[in-house]
């Protein structure tokens, strides 16, 4: 018996490679590059749109929890970025390309995966499905979503960040380093009142390009570098431009993560933007170095669906009407690289398992991958956003000690739940 795995992103990819390491043959639908969206700019699978950081490595921070529970559960994508690593301070940086080029050599050299490149615009009811088509879901199979499980379509607006090319810097007017730390990690460009003040009257008065239906539902994680500035003055100086953390007593700075082993291209940290294209360049020069920058990628916005996972989905992934359908990734209301990751690996397993005549299992909510999964199912929010982890998640009975007990407790508690988990998906 095969499974159908609806979309190639983080999601769909891990999902894929979990059901095929288990003895499952899987088709994989991937529309791209016969259809493409907003945002994706090549057809390899798990494709990484936005930033090219996961997150924080450490373990007090709950994304990094995360990616050790996943990296636990047997992660494949996890072992691929590890790989492709590149200096990011406490993150998990990746090469973006030789990330995804070598998580889709996996699949296309993987006999029990077969590829198919086109659009499902309708869902296979009655074979047993995993729906990862993400955020940039295709209209077509969005509209069949909401006739057959009763919903209204939930949305938000995300946007991405540019990229610029090293060579094209002034790197007279910037200097490496990371904040609270030493090394070489992050590319910086510090401003004076006097610049700071001259950007930001440029970024709030500058020509914006925004969808037709454009209804300002931005997610509040991720929100674009002139919403931030519209909010005060100073409010880019207590977020992305923060000048904390540094030695020197800067009024701001500018953060630029390195995109690639090469170190020839640079993203501008925190600058998601929906920006005219003309108008990032003229803005974004007038960042210290940037005066004659090479733009390789404008900053853009696109709009993202997701379902309301509390009327849709059971604790195991799976859709309460259709039970031999799972839906992972961002379309399940998880925003995040490893949050995607992970739930499509919770699903993945749990196909096998279905195909198999074993029960579907249900991650403990003591995990922080449990507890993220339990508030998209369970939380009482009328008009939920995604949801990233975090330690505001986990079981109340934590919230009696002091936040570093409660970090520690949960933490050694996660470990041997994943053990056990373990013991039970690898059985």
């Amino acid at each position: 018996m095969k499974v159908n795995v609806i979309g190639g992103g983080l999601a769909g990819s891990e999902a894929a490679l979990q059901l095929a390491r288990r003895g499952i043959d899987v088709v994989l639908y991937e529309m791209r590059p016969e259809k493409l969206t907003e945002a994706h700019k090549t057809s390899l699978f798990a494709e990484l749109v936005c930033s090219n950081s996961l997150g924080s490595m450490e373990v007090k921070d709950a994304r990094g929890l995360l990616k050790e529970e996943a990296k636990g559960l047997g992660s494949v994508l996890l072992q691929v970025a590890l790989k492709y690593s590149l200096p990011g301070g406490k993150a998990l940086v990746v090469d973006r390309e030789k990330f995804s080029k070598e998580v889709t050599e996996l699949i296309c050299n993987n006999p029990r995966i077969k590829v198919l490149r086109e659009e499902v615009k309708m869902l296979p009811l009655n074979e047993i499905s995993v729906i990862t088509t993400g955020p940039l879901t295709s209209a077509n199979l969005l509209s069949n979503l909401k006739e057959k499980l009763g919903m209204n379509n939930l949305f938000f607006f995300d946007a991405i960040s540019p990229i610029v090319t090293k060579e094209s810097l002034n790197l007279e007017k910037m200097f490496y380093g990371a904040r609270y730390s030493e090394g070489k990690d992050y590319l910086n460009s510090p401003m004076t009142k006097e610049e700071y003040e001259v950007f930001y009257n440029a970024l709030i008065n500058a020509e914006k390009h925004v969808p037709h239906d454009f209804d300002r539902l931005f997610f509040e994680a991720c929100l674009p570098i002139e919403e931030i500035a519209r909010r005060g003055f100073d409010s880019m100086r207590f977020g992305p431009l923060t000048p904390k953390g540094f030695k020197e007593n800067y009024y701001s700075v500018v953060q630029f993560r390195r995109e690639n082993f090469e170190d020839t291209l640079y993203e501008l940290v925190g600058f998601q933007t929906s920006l005219a294209y003309s108008e990032q360049k003229r803005v974004f020069r007038l960042i210290p170095g940037l005066e004659n920058a090479d733009f390789v990628r404008f900053g853009s916005i696109h709009k993202n669906s997701y379902v309301k996972s509390r009327e849709v989905l059971l604790s195991t992934l799976q859709i309460k009407r259709f039970e031999n359908m799972f839906i992972a990734g961002q379309l399940c209301g998880v925003e995040g690289y490893v949050e995607s990751i992970s739930t499509g690996s919770v699903a993945g397993i749990n196909a096998a398992r279905l195909v198999k005549g074993k029960e579907p299992i249900s991650v403990s909510q003591e995990t922080m991958l449990g507890s993220l999964i339990k508030f998209i199912i369970q939380n009482q929010i009328e008009n939920p956003q995604p949801m990233r982890a975090n330690f505001g998640l986990i079981p109340a009975k934590y919230f009696s000690v002091s936040k570093n007990k409660r970090k520690e407790l949960f933490i050694d508690k996660s470990r041997s739940e994943i053990e056990k988990l373990n013991g039970i998906i690898y059985e």
